[in-house]
């Protein structure tokens, strides 16, 4: 049999008019599926938010989930100072798919391949710590 990548189905009145035997879940509120934003209520992070644009599944996602948990656990005053071999790792990895990852005045520049909302997720303090790490 030939497959076609569409396919048409007819609905009689008799299918249209018959209730939907589908069952409505209740939705759970940690589910990480849902749209809830970066932070979980129960503190973890939601690698599953859209405002990550893919960067926790992209060829880079480990290096980016390191270094991202590092600096949202980070008890230091400087919020995230411990985690400078982490950043590295994921700016070196991101270096290696520059048509992923753009690179801008030699310092990490997000805004590509629906990543560009990924600072609208961080916090200032996210935004500081940046500015930490790149004069380092």
């Amino acid at each position: 049999p030939k497959y076609c990548k569409d396919r048409i189905i007819f609905v009689t009145k008799e299918d249209h008019a018959t209730p939907s035997s589908a069952e409505l879940i209740e939705e759970d509120p940690n589910d990480p599926y849902e749209e809830q934003g970066l932070i979980l209520p129960s503190g973890e992070i939601n690698w599953n938010c859209p405002c990550l644009g893919g960067m926790a599944s992209g060829p880079c996602g480990t290096e980016f989930k390191d270094a991202f948990s590092c600096f949202h656990y980070s008890k230091e005053e400087v919020k995230g100072s411990e985690c400078l071999e982490q950043f590295r790792a994921m700016q070196e990895c991101m270096q290696r798919y520059p048509e992923l990852y753009p690179q801008e005045d030699e310092k990490l520049h997000v805004e590509a391949s629906g990543v560009r909302d990924l600072r609208r997720c961080l916090s200032t303090e996210a935004c500081a710590t940046s500015n930490f790490l790149r004069d380092q």
